[in-house]
C-alpha cells in the first residue's frame, strides 16, 4: 500500500489488530509516526531517554548552588580551571576594564566637546575609588565581578547614591558601588504567592522589582545562625548573570558543562604523576637460581650464625660483588612517563575549550601551528569573547556608566551649556579588549591600507586597538609639542616646526581666499 500525505501505510496486520484492539492499534500507529519523525526520540537498549526537569529556574534551583561550589573548588585546586577563568577575564574584560568614550551631543547633533571633557575628568577621578571598601579601582572591580560571573554564574552590584548613612563617597560625584557575591542572594528565599523566586521578587510580567539579600555573607565566621535579610529595590541592583533559558532568574556557572571532564582530567593527571614518581624510584630484585643451591636453614657465617638479609643502596657506578651462586640482578622496568598522556590530555582540553568558550591554544598553552592557523583560531575565538564582552557591557558597564553621568549632573558636578542636549547626555561608546596581533607588521599595514582607501576611519582603528581616540590625540599632540621644543626629528618622520606669526597670518589669508572662491 503506497503512502499518502499525512498518513502512514496500514498493512493487513494493522487492520486485524485494529479490529480486535483499537487502542493497541493506535499505540502502534503513534510509535510508527514518532519513529519516522525523529530517530533520537525513540529510546532503545543503547540509547537512554533524557528527561527535562522543568523550567530553567527549576534546573538552576536544584543544582545551581552545587555547581557553584564545585567550580570554586576547581579554581582553588586545579591549575587548568584557574587558567580558563584567567583567559576569559583577560579577553572579555581586559587589564584596563571596559573602556568608555563619552559622546554627549549638542542640540544640533554634534559632539559636545566641553561636556565630554568634563565627563572624562570626573569619570577618571571616580574610577580610582568607585566602590565602598576603597580597595579596588574600576578596572579591578570589573575583573573581580567578571571572575565571579564566569565562575559562579552571576554577581551583583548595589548602587549607592547621594547621602547614605555611614558611607563616605571617595569622589566628588556621590555615587558608589557595593560588590555582592551570589551567596547573599539565597535560593531558598521563595514565596510564589508574592512573586518571590530564588531571592528575586518579580511582577506579573517577570520583571524583577526587588532582591532579597542577606545583610552579610552567610559563610562568614559568625556562628550557625543565618543572617537577616533585606529587601532592595531592583532599580538599585545590577544583576550580572549567565543564563541558558528564557525566563531564567538566576545564573549558572560557565563550568556547568565541563566540570565532570575537568575533574576526571585532574584525577587522571594526578594518577600519572604518582605513577611516574614511583617509576623514578628505581628498584631491583635478586633472582635466585636452582633451589638445591640454597640450604633450608639459610646461609650461615663462619660462626654458624644466620646471615642477615642483604640491603643494597643504589649509587652511580655501583658493583654487585656479593652475589651468591646461581643469583642474578634484574631491575624492575616501568612504562612511565606515559607516552599517550599528552595526546589524551590535549583531546580532553579541546573539548573543555569548546564548552568553556576559550581557545585551545590559550587553555593548553600550546601555540604550535602556522601563522594562518593561529590567526584563524584567534579570529574565530574573539567572536565568542566579543559576545561575552557585550553581555558584560549590557548588564553592567553601560547602566553603571549612565547612572554615574546622571549623578554627576544631579550633584552639580557636571555643568551643561545652553546648547547641550540633556537627552543625549549618556551617549557613549564602550570599548572591549582588542584582539591581539600575531604579526604586528602585517596587521598594521593592513589597517593603514584600509584607512588610506577610506574603508575604516582612524578613530575606529584606535578603538579596535582598545584605546580612546581622544587620549591618543592628546598624547600625540603633547609629544609633538615636546619634540618641537627640543628641536628633534623622529626617525622616518620629520616633526614640523611651530609656524611663525607671519606664517600663521599668511596661512589664514590663503584659507580665507580659498573659502571665498578666489585664486590662492
Amino acid at each position: 500500500m503506497s503512502a499518502v500525505p499525512h498518513r502512514v501505510a496500514v498493512n493487513r496486520l494493522d487492520r486485524a489488530i485494529a479490529y480486535v484492539s483499537p487502542g493497541w492499534a493506535l499505540r502502534r500507529h503513534r510509535a510508527r509516526v514518532l519513529a519516522a519523525a525523529y530517530e533520537a526520540a525513540d529510546p532503545g537498549r543503547l540509547r537512554t531517554r533524557h528527561r527535562d526537569y522543568g523550567s530553567g529556574n527549576m534546573a538552576v534551583g536544584q543544582g545551581g548552588a552545587a555547581v557553584r561550589t564545585q567550580a570554586r573548588a576547581l579554581e582553588r585546586n586545579h591549575d587548568l580551571a584557574r587558567n580558563a577563568i584567567n583567559v576569559l577575564v583577560q579577553n572579555v574584560i581586559g587589564p584596563n576594564g571596559i573602556g568608555v568614550e563619552f559622546q554627549p551631543r549638542t542640540r544640533s547633533g554634534d559632539i559636545d566637546e566641553a561636556v565630554a571633557e568634563q565627563l572624562r575628568t570626573l569619570h577618571a577621578q571616580w574610577c580610582k575609588r568607585p566602590e565602598v571598601t576603597w580597595q579596588h579601582d574600576w578596572a579591578s572591580a570589573q575583573r573581580l565581578l567578571g571572575r565571579t560571573w564566569i565562575r559562579d554564574g552571576e554577581a551583583l552590584v548595589q548602587e549607592l547614591m547621594g547621602r547614605v548613612a555611614g558611607l563616605d563617597h571617595a569622589t566628588p560625584v556621590p555615587y558608589a558601588l557595593e560588590l555582592i557575591e551570589p551567596d547573599l542572594l539565597p535560593f531558598e528565599a521563595t514565596d510564589l504567592t508574592r512573586g518571590l523566586l530564588h531571592g528575586v521578587e518579580r511582577n506579573a510580567w517577570g520583571r524583577p522589582i526587588a532582591y532579597h539579600l542577606y545583610k552579610q555573607h552567610p559563610g562568614d565566621p559568625s556562628g550557625f545562625v543565618l543572617p537577616e535579610r533585606k529587601r532592595v529595590s531592583a532599580d538599585r541592583i545590577r544583576h550580572l548573570k549567565l543564563i541558558d533559558r528564557i525566563g531564567q532568574v538566576r545564573g549558572i556557572s560557565l563550568f556547568a558543562s565541563v566540570l565532570t571532564r575537568l575533574d576526571d582530567l585532574k584525577d587522571y593527571e594526578e594518577s600519572e604523576r604518582i605513577a611516574a614518581k614511583i617509576a623514578a624510584s628505581m628498584a631491583a630484585v635478586i633472582i635466585k637460581g636452582d633451589p638445591n643451591l640454597y640450604p633450608e636453614a639459610g646461609y650461615l657465617d663462619s660462626q654458624g650464625q644466620p646471615v642477615a638479609q642483604r640491603r643494597m643502596r643504589f649509587a652511580p657506578g655501583m658493583v654487585f660483588d656479593d652475589l651468591r651462586p646461581g643469583e642474578d640482578v634484574k631491575t624492575i622496568s616501568s612504562d612511565r612517563p606515559n607516552a599517550n598522556l599528552e595526546p589524551h590530555r590535549n583531546g580532553q582540553l579541546r573539548a573543555v575549550a569548546g564548552g568553556f568558550g576559550v581557545s585551545f591554544s590559550s587553555l593548553a598553552k600550546n601555540y604550535n601551528g602556522t601563522y594562518s592557523a593561529q590567526r584563524q583560531e584567534l579570529v574565530e575565538q574573539y567572536g565568542a569573547y566579543g559576545v561575552l564582552s557585550m553581555e558584560f557591557i549590557h548588564q553592567l558597564a553601560r547602566p553603571i556608566t549612565e547612572r554615574f553621568v546622571a549623578m554627576a549632573y544631579a550633584s552639580g558636578q557636571l555643568v551643561l551649556s545652553a546648547d547641550s542636549d540633556p537627552a543625549a547626555l549618556t551617549d557613549a561608546l564602550y570599548i572591549a579588549p582588542a584582539m591581539p596581533w600575531i604579526d604586528p607588521m602585517r596587521e598594521a599595514e593592513a589597517l593603514a591600507l584600509m584607512e588610506d582607501n577610506v574603508f575604516m576611519s582612524a578613530p575606529e582603528i584606535i578603538r579596535r586597538r582598545g584605546a580612546n581616540p581622544r587620549d591618543v590625540l592628546d598624547q600625540e599632540s603633547s609629544w609633538q609639542q615636546k619634540l618641537r621644543e627640543w628641536g628633534l626629528v623622529r626617525v622616518g618622520k620629520a616633526v614640523a616646526p611651530a609656524p611663525t606669526a607671519e606664517q600663521a597670518k599668511t596661512d589664514a589669508m590663503r584659507a580665507a581666499a580659498v573659502a571665498a572662491g578666489e585664486d590662492a
